[in-house]
């Protein structure tokens, strides 16, 4: 599908206004109970983390927002999907590829249009966590139609 056919098929115009002053999505936090396991895997992909508090606490800054985790998990909802943005789309390979080679899976990465074009490449956490690495490719915004 072409983006004006995706654009007019499922972007409202006009655009509807927000209700809040919204700056970003800032923050995302992931509970597990194996969490010296998650810690450990997280590390293989990501590096140290930037932020250590106690036995149960671990954040890496990625770009402007943090992802942190801590430990525990009993009663979390489970059907979450983390999306982490890319500069390059070869950036968004090679971390697929990381997290792949330290213990996750997914399938092969793949262009697609999701609020607009971008290169996609899905992975899951050997926990069950779903992440979506993702790339937009330059010139293509359907977050602001027109």
């Amino acid at each position: 599908m072409d983006e004006e056919t995706y654009r007019r098929l499922y972007v409202r115009d006009p655009f509807p206004e927000p209700r809040f002053a919204f700056d970003g999505l800032k923050h995302m936090t992931l509970y597990f109970q194996e969490y010296e396991a998650a810690v450990a895997y997280y590390e293989q992909v990501l590096g140290e983390p930037g932020y250590v508090e106690g036995a149960g606490t671990r954040g890496w800054k990625l770009g402007e927002t943090w992802l942190t985790i801590l430990k525990g998990g009993t009663g979390r909802p489970t059907n979450v999907e983390v999306t982490i943005v890319m500069q390059t789309p070869a950036e968004a390979d090679r971390l697929q590829r990381a997290f792949i080679d330290a213990g996750g899976r997914g399938d092969p990465p793949s262009d697609q249009l999701v609020y607009r074009r971008v290169r996609s490449c899905p992975v899951r956490d050997p926990f069950g966590t779903d992440i979506l690495i993702i790339c937009p490719y330059a010139g293509t915004d359907v977050d602001r139609p027109g």
